[in-house]
């Protein structure tokens, strides 16, 4: 399984640009999240009361528990999204969301004492020219520092964040403990925005349905829970550098899901980005 854990990782975690971009064609962002956060907690629930799993060891971990789901639920996926419905490309959300490996290297010896040596700054420095390479080889790349820019940016610190967090102060705990707090926490924090901010309207569509049930499914629960496992298992810095392959295979998906085409360039970025990657985590 652990061998495994980055490949699924990585497929579940790049679907989720293009994915959740059809999606917000039909609703709202923070409308759309919500949306997607309360049918996760009505999923995860049940499953609680049933299955009655141990809680935190500590008490000072439930809190834990509920900053990396605000950190990763609230600022990630909620500046991201609002991003993306500003105009910013699912690639160019993904190619900006690929530079949080590089806000972890530089706060990792601080937060979690590890060193990040030259040949993995080397490795960084090769995924992220190729994810830039893959991503500005298609004309849809826009890179203009608008509002939507500054949001994915912030999108990428609140993840570097969560990394970072989860490393310093790791929980262990049961996978449907930990996806219902960090969710709840989550659908309290962007509920009471939507309604605050947004009109409500939502286009119910057979799209919207498969949108959110692929985000559900495998971008928040498989996605999000082999994150968790992959950060209690290494350091923080060769976790994230599994970050620099999103741009590729989202393109790969924006390739399958809307048509897009990959060039030459783009070839050759994804074979810096696997080259990088190799290098960063060795």
């Amino acid at each position: 399984m652990s061998r495994l854990a980055p490949a699924i990782f990585l497929v579940f975690w790049a679907s989720g640009f293009g994915v959740a971009k059809i999606g917000l064609r039909h609703a709202e962002p923070l409308v759309f999240l919500a949306l997607r956060f309360a049918l996760i907690v009505a999923l995860f629930l049940p499953a609680f009361l049933v299955l009655r799993p141990a809680g935190p060891a500590r008490r000072i971990d439930w809190l834990h528990l509920a900053v990396a789901g605000f950190l990763i639920q609230s600022v990630y996926f909620g500046l991201a999204y609002l991003g993306m419905s500003l105009g910013v490309s699912a690639g160019t959300a993904a190619v900006i969301a690929s530079l949080q490996p590089l806000l972890v290297a530089l706060a990792a010896p601080l937060v979690s004492d590890e060193r990040v040596g030259r040949a993995r700054w080397a490795g960084f420095a090769l995924g992220a020219a190729g994810a830039l390479l893959v991503v500005t080889a298609g004309e849809t790349f826009r890179a203009t520092l608008d509002a939507g820019v500054w949001l994915c940016l912030g999108s990428a610190a609140g993840m570097a964040a969560a990394v970072l967090y989860q490393r310093r102060f790791p929980v262990r705990v049961h996978p449907v403990t930990a996806n219902l707090v960090q969710y709840a926490v989550g659908l309290a924090m962007v509920a009471p925005l939507a309604v605050a901010l947004e009109s409500g309207s939502v286009d119910w569509t057979m799209e919207l349905a498969l949108s959110l049930g692929w985000l559900i499914l495998a971008n928040s629960i498989v996605a999000v829970s082999l994150l968790t496992f992959m950060i209690g298992r290494n350091e923080a810095a060769r976790v994230s550098a599994l970050f620099f392959l999103v741009p590729p295979v989202a393109a790969l998906f924006g390739w399958l899901l809307l048509g897009e085409t990959l060039g030459p360039q783009a070839w050759c970025g994804m074979a810096v980005s696997l080259a990088g990657l190799r290098l960063a985590a060795r």
